[in-house]
């Protein structure tokens, strides 16, 4: 068998030859163009026989110079709507003309002799052939690759698009994979298949023929099919949805084709498939302007239920969006078994940390879990980028290790982007001041329901002119009708900050994030989760086929006002609780905002020292515990 190097050094010689030949008549009709336009810049003109005639300069004249020293001409030859000839002082003269009778013959009469030259040189049979025979090439070209099937293309895709990684290179395994641990225990047989298959055979057990792996971009879809591949030790096929796409009709299903016959040449192997609902959507009756898309799933459909038990080759795919799929893709026999991806819990996310930090310098002071309870909802690829963005700071720091510092700064600059350098006003910043420190202190009245509260700052970044972040000590699967409120009272917090502080004709748009997220949870918690008396126990927002809601699109016109009164009342119960808890502490949510703008960032400790100061903080809110709960995911 051939191996995989001559088979793409064969592809390259036989592309090279069609290119070369392609180049050259395109350079001989690029240099004929060139010619025929220097020649008509200079002067120049083409003889019957092809030759060049290079006369003196002659004199350049208009129409109207030619209707109007029609009596001075002595002779005019005319080639197209070229002229030229000799005045009767024995001038040479050039002119573009319009071919008209009446005009040669008033010319004529002057006693001029004219002549019309309709013969062509070499020149105009090239401008005309050339194209056609560039044309006829092409087809050729065309037709030429496709012997190799039918609606195949005979160059190798192994030339092109699949990446092949043999047997002992693969050095990825299970061991650089973190944070998804149950994921790996569900691939684990897939493994043992490859290492040990008699022992399937013997129970008459029969190995997933597929394999598909699904979540959200960064959670480690592409690193767990190399690292199935690197336990195995066999060879591993790689390809994008995208690559068995094109613009020639045929060409994804001869892909397909050739790429699973190398696979079975391989076998044991394992072939991954990315972005596979490029080629894998659901097919539709109304579709006429996607055939050939359907047909290379078709043609992946067959290909996938012709495998024999005993093949060896287990295919993976992978993809973002799964409810896009066809039907025919994901019944047993094809994708035998599909492996949900969900992002790292907290857990997960310090596994990851602790084996991406093993490729960084990391100070003994950075706590790692610190920061993994601070990056909830990162994906393993966005914690390595946390990493990476650290290293670089440290770099730009002039440190020889990453410090708490930048870890920090690394992740603000995730969560809210660069640091912004904007002048801002004097008064715009004692608002933001004020702002941040009432949502600051109310989250610290509800402290028993809300995660800790990390820092506060006032430092721009992105959009925002500052932010109040929060350290989770775990990560919550649901929320408390307690905590619901609460949280509620948090985000409309510095929105009532200002109405205190500066007046309700001084309030601005700063708080324009917070009202969204409030609202959002808010709708939520009534027209799905069920925590409204009101609207009861009705879900209200149902969950369509692609994974996202429309609001109210369940709800009579009675029911919806019932719904947007409820959600309005929620809202200003909250506006109201976080009011009366900064107007009964003025003085202390004061010192809070003026300690913000003298240091710009406060620490959680340092929050709470200024806050818990005065020991008598006037507090009425009493949050109430309630086996209700909505689950946090899906309020966001």
């Amino acid at each position: 068998m051939k191996s995989i190097k001559e088979m793409k050094k064969k592809n390259s010689i036989k592309n090279k030859d069609g290119s070369s030949i392609f180049l050259l008549i395109f350079t001989a009709l690029f240099l004929g163009m060139v010619v025929r336009a220097f020649m008509i810049s200079d002067g120049a003109q083409v003889g019957p026989n092809g030759e060049i005639i290079r006369p003196e300069k002659p004199i350049e004249m208009s129409f109207s110079d030619v209707l109007r020293r029609s009596e001075d001409i002595d002779t005019m030859s005319i080639r197209g709507n070229e002229a030229q000839g000799t005045l009767k002082d024995g001038a040479r003269y050039k002119a573009t003309i319009t071919y008209d009778p009446e005009l040669l013959t008033k010319i004529s009469e002057s006693g001029a002799k004219i002549t019309i030259d309709n013969s062509k040189s070499w020149v105009d049979y090239l401008g005309t052939w050339v194209p056609i025979l560039m044309g006829l090439f092409f087809i050729w070209w065309i037709f030429r690759g496709l012997k190799g099937g039918a609606g195949g293309i005979s160059r190798s895709l192994i030339g092109q698009n699949p990446t092949k990684i043999t047997m002992g290179k693969t050095k990825t395994t299970f061991k650089d994979v973190a944070g998804i641990d149950s994921e790996k225990q569900e691939l684990m047989e897939v493994v043992d298949f490859f290492k040990d298959k008699d022992k399937f055979k013997a129970v008459g057990a029969r190995v997933p023929k597929g394999v598909l792996l699904s979540g959200q971009p960064g959670t480690g879809k592409t690193l767990l099919a190399r690292a199935i591949a690197g336990e195995a030790n066999v060879p591993f096929f790689a390809a994008s949805g995208s690559d068995f796409s094109g613009i020639i009709v045929g060409l994804g299903v001869a892909k397909i084709k050739e790429i699973f016959e190398m696979a079975k040449k391989n076998a044991p192997c394992i072939l991954f498939i990315d972005e596979i609902d490029a080629i894998g959507q659901k097919r539709s009756t109304h579709s006429f302007n996607d055939q050939d898309r359907e047909q290379t799933l078709n043609q992946l459909l067959i290909e996938m239920d012709g495998f024999s038990n005993d093949t060896g080759v287990i295919v993976i795919g992978a993809t973002n969006r799964v409810d896009m799929l066809d039907p025919a893709l994901m019944r047993p026999g094809r994708f035998d078994r599909q492996v949900y991806i969900d992002l790292p819990d907290l857990s997960g996310r310090k596994e990851i940390l602790d084996l991406y930090a093993k490729k960084v310098k990391i100070a003994e002071s950075v706590n790692l879990q610190d920061i993994a309870r601070g990056t909830t909802g990162f994906s393993g690829a966005d914690l390595e980028n946390l990493l990476n963005e650290a290293a670089i700071l440290a770099v730009r720091g002039g440190r020889s290790s990453i410090e708490a510092v930048d870890m920090e700064e690394a992740r603000d600059k995730i969560l809210m982007g660069p640091r912004k350098i904007k002048k801002m006003r004097p008064e715009d910043i004692k608002l933001t001041a004020y702002h941040e420190a009432g949502h600051a202190f109310v989250s610290l009245m509800y402290a028993d329901v809300t995660d800790p509260i990390h820092k506060a700052t006032i430092i721009p970044r992105g959009r925002a002119l500052g932010m109040v972040q929060h350290l989770p000590i775990d990560d919550k699967v649901s929320m408390t009708i307690s905590e619901v409120k609460a949280n509620l009272a948090v985000y409309l917090a510095g929105r009532s900050s200002e109405e205190i502080f500066f007046g309700q004709d001084k309030i601005t748009t700063g708080a324009e994030s917070d009202i969204a997220m409030a609202t959002r949870l808010a709708r939520y918690s009534i027209t799905t989760a069920g925590l409204s008396d009101k609207v009861g126990l009705a879900a209200i927002n149902q969950v369509n086929s692609f994974g996202t809601r429309t609001a109210l699109e369940d709800a009579s016109e009675k029911t919806a006002e019932i719904v947007d009164a409820e959600i309005k009342a929620w809202l200003d119960k909250a506006h109201e609780d976080a009011k009366k808890l900064l107007s009964k502490n003025k003085d202390t949510v004061k010192k809070l905002a003026e300690a913000l703008l003298e240091k710009e960032t406060l620490t959680g400790d340092e929050i709470k020292a200024i806050v818990f100061e005065n020991k008598a903080i006037k507090s009425d809110k009493t949050p109430k515990s309630s086996k209700q709960s909505v689950k946090k995911k899906n309020a966001k």
